[in-house]
């Protein structure tokens, strides 16, 4: 069998597991998220924070939820890191320097997972676990939160009221993250998946001598790692080395966790605003860039041009021997659409329009799928802009789902829009006129650098802005100033973008519904769907065209 042809059948596999997942897990969060009562765990929880889940709240209390847990998870992911020198397991490792905690801390909480460090060399098992492990759920769990509370807009009318941030939170922890994560983890421990506390020890090497390792609940972090959309691995190969990612099975059942809650959200949201075929218009539109992403990066690392690449049969250089070019690709496609960073190769390594792609997949906002809430949410606000531009173009007042979109609805979205390739394209360009920052780039100087030397400054902030957390390696990203920009990339890019969306729900739950018309634009019909990926597509490359033609562009045509 051919790579190209297996790694269509891989691709026609996952597709298939995906759909059968769809119409259940949709469901499911559906009945979750609207349900009127609550489980007994849940009740014990709200009575320990103090928290009255039957409450509704407008939105900017919902905000202030948001803002309040999550600067609450900084501080304590911090304070753990700073003193983890004291703290039990530590398996020896001294305490995080203050800029590598605070970039860690705004990573694990933001569900960006960037990681400047290496895993098995820096963090004991008590952080891992306690700490990163923790906001790897419990930072799915506030964008999903924040997802549905924009869907509520869109539901609700003449209220302003979002639901209750404390019920979204521990009803997206208890009900959806922690179920699917047992089961997840059982299948990787399984499929040779390591899952223990055992300390450092030295390993022999077929080549004689040895290397020390160490080990740790690998599984149980891997799993929610991937269904939430986070991507910081145990160890420093991510999802390349075999403690995490033993086989080809469980590499193709981590992009499948990696996809499955974003994909079905998208039946949440149809079955939430009643109306399933609005959810099939957004699934379709994260489907086809989805495919469209990944057949070009299939065609790109397989387009083996060159000596080297013809002995080799593909783009081989960075990639897994152990899954091969297909499924390189199809992870590194579905880690760039979502905000996960997880990856299982060595993303600079790819091609150079390979690598373009992966760029230009962060760029869209993340948003097919995109990550767990951020990605629908982002859709969401990519479909206001789209029906706005409908409306210009027909000379009609916008509108979707029922609801008018008018100048405070269009300004919130293109503060949304903004916010990213603000910090993205800020910070890059901060970066490239000073001496330290340039000398992170590969080869450590920034003379002969070249264009993959900006790509790697580039990607590092797309990565960290975007809440994605993979990275072009050659960077030398432990310094105080990227530890610090990223950080704060990260912080910015996830919490400002919620400041619009809440504001967004709640003037769409203020408004009284407007019934359909003979010219009100039917948004569950596929002329949508292909104007709504026209305006994603369009938005980014006038945005971000520049600084791709700088760094990938030139490699690729160089």
């Amino acid at each position: 069998m051919s790579p190209a042809l297996a790694g269509v059948l891989q691709l026609t596999a996952l597709i298939a597991a995906l759909a059968l997942a769809y119409r259940p897990l949709g469901d499911y969060m559906a009945a979750v998220y609207s349900s009127p009562r609550h489980l007994r765990v849940e009740k014990v929880i709200y009575r320990c924070i103090g928290a009255n889940a039957d409450t509704q709240m407008r939105w900017p209390a919902y905000l202030r939820g948001v803002l309040a847990f999550s600067l609450a998870g900084v501080l304590f992911l911090y304070l753990i890191q700073r003193l983890q020198g004291h703290l039990p397991l530590s398996l020896g490792f001294a305490a995080i320097s203050p800029d590598q905690a605070f970039n860690t801390a705004a990573s694990f909480v933001a569900n960006t997972n960037w990681q400047s460090y290496s895993g098995e060399q820096a963090m004991g098992h008590v952080v891992q676990t306690a700490g990163l492990a923790v906001q790897n759920f419990v930072s799915a769990a506030t964008g999903m939160a924040v997802a549905v509370a924009l869907v509520r807009g869109f539901a609700r009318s003449r209220t302003g009221e979002l639901g209750n941030f404390w019920a979204d939170l521990v009803r997206g922890t208890i009900r959806v993250l922690i179920p699917i994560s047992i089961i997840g983890a059982l299948i990787l421990v399984a499929c040779g998946a390591i899952q223990n506390f055992s300390g450092i020890h030295e390993v022999g090497q077929f080549m004689g001598g040895a290397q020390q390792t160490n080990g740790g609940a690998v599984a149980s972090q891997e799993v929610i790692k991937e269904l939430g959309t986070n991507g910081g691995g145990y160890f420093n190969a991510n999802s390349a080395h075999p403690f995490e990612n033993p086989t080809a099975f469980t590499n193709l059942f981590e992009i499948f966790l990696i996809l499955v809650i974003p994909f079905a959200l998208t039946r949440t949201f149809g079955k939430l605003v009643g109306n399933v075929k609005q959810g099939y218009a957004i699934l379709a539109t994260m489907g086809i860039i989805w495919l469209g992403f990944t057949a070009l990066m299939m065609w790109t690392e397989f387009a083996h041009g060159g000596a080297a690449l013809q002995a080799a049969g593909a783009a081989m250089e960075g990639k897994e021997n152990r899954f091969g070019v297909g499924s390189s690709a199809i992870f590194s496609v579905a880690t760039t659409l979502t905000s996960t960073g997880a990856v299982d190769s060595f993303h600079s390594s790819f091609t150079a329009f390979g690598g373009g792609l992966q760029l230009l997949g962060m760029m869209l906002g993340e948003i097919a799928p995109g990550g767990v809430g951020s990605g629908l949410y982002g859709m969401l606000v990519m479909a206001v802009i789209a029906v706005f531009i409908a409306g210009l173009m027909v000379g009609r007042t916008p509108e979707y789902l029922g609801k008018k979109i008018g100048t405070r609805e269009i300004k919130l979205a293109a503060c949304y829009i903004l916010i990213t390739p603000t910090l993205v394209l800020g910070f890059t360009a901060a970066s490239m006129v000073l001496p330290d920052a340039l000398g992170s780039m590969l080869n450590t100087k920034a003379v002969g650098a070249g264009p993959h030397g900006f790509s790697e400054v580039l990607y590092a902030f797309t990565s960290g802005a975007n809440n994605n957390g993979s990275a072009f390696a050659g960077l030398n990203a432990n310094t105080p100033w990227y530890n610090t920009t990223i950080g704060l990339a990260m912080l910015l890019g996830r919490f400002l973008p919620m400041v619009f969306v809440l504001a967004l729900a709640g003037s769409l739950a203020e408004q009284q519904p407007i019934p359909e018309t003979a010219g009100t634009l039917r948004t569950e019909k596929p002329l949508f769907a292909g104007l709504l990926v026209g305006t994603i597509l369009i938005i980014t490359g006038l945005t971000y065209f520049p600084a791709l033609a700088l760094g990938p562009l030139a490699e690729g045509l160089s």
